[in-house]
């Protein structure tokens, strides 16, 4: 099925690293905002590394994420996809970054993911020139890694904030 991104960039002029996703799940859609499913530990590791409560609904993500300087988007603007499965997107198609990358001072590029990271290297990474850093998903799908292993890796974005 054809997905079109239908989540803006959550990013202000304070915003110093990007993170981006592959594509909202279908439970982020519906919810209206990113990293929603309620198995999806992204809030709780970012809560965890800023020692912090952790935010449960949409204004509240946006103004913690907002707070810590992060900006939040995803690498696809379409794709086909089968459910949530990365490993299923046919056709991706790129969101332009210069909506971000030319309206905040980024220094850090991180992907959530290996396909995220992939598609990032393979359709953003030869325009904009700007690296990124592969993080492990808080999918639910990926619960091989253990929450201790996520805040650990998800602390490379700290020095860059």
């Amino acid at each position: 099925m054809l997905i079109v991104h239908p989540l803006e960039p959550v990013f202000d002029a304070s915003s110093r690293v990007l993170i981006l996703g592959t594509m909202p799940s279908p439970k982020s859609r519906e919810a209206g905002f990113y990293y929603a499913h309620p198995q999806n530990r992204f809030w709780k590791v970012l809560a965890a590394l800023f020692k912090s409560e952790i935010p449960f609904d949409r204004e509240a993500r946006r103004g913690f994420v907002l707070r810590h300087r992060i900006a939040l988007w995803d690498v696809l603007r379409s794709c086909e996809i089968e459910g949530t499965s990365d490993a299923s997107i046919k056709r991706p198609v790129p969101n332009d970054l210069s909506v971000v990358l030319d309206r905040a001072p980024i220094q850090a590029i991180f992907c959530t993911g290996a396909k995220s990271a992939a598609f990032y290297r393979k359709l953003i990474e030869p325009v904009t020139k700007h690296p990124a850093i592969a993080l492990p998903s808080t999918s639910p799908a990926n619960c091989a890694v253990s929450f201790e292993r996520l805040c650990a890796a998800y602390g490379a974005i700290l020095p860059w904030l």
